[in-house]
């Protein structure tokens, strides 16, 4: 299934969830945190201004994302959790 964006949402695919902590103790799925990083798989046309423009969006399909702890919605895309979001809901861009 292919899924696209509206406006300025983004579409997330959240990281793994750590199942270890550093120390090497396995976590349960209920000691779990959500994700609050991922990566872009897609992003909207933009915006629409009061001029009847569009305002592009900053980030890009690729880019690696922080967004809140309980932002956006989650959908499921082919058994696999995915995260929509208005791209002013990010947080930050991580640099590579």
């Amino acid at each position: 299934m292919k899924i696209k964006p509206l406006e300025d949402r983004v579409l997330v695919k959240p990281s793994e969830a750590e199942t270890k902590t550093s120390s090497g103790i396995y976590l349960p799925d209920s000691a779990q945190e959500q994700p609050t990083h991922g990566k872009v798989v897609a992003v909207g046309p933009g915006k629409l201004n009061e001029d009847g423009d569009r305002t592009k969006c900053e980030v890009k399909k690729g880019d690696v994302v922080i967004y809140s702890k309980y932002g956006g919605t989650d959908i499921d895309i082919d058994g696999v959790t995915h995260k929509i979001m208005r791209e002013s809901d990010l947080l930050a861009v991580l640099d590579k």
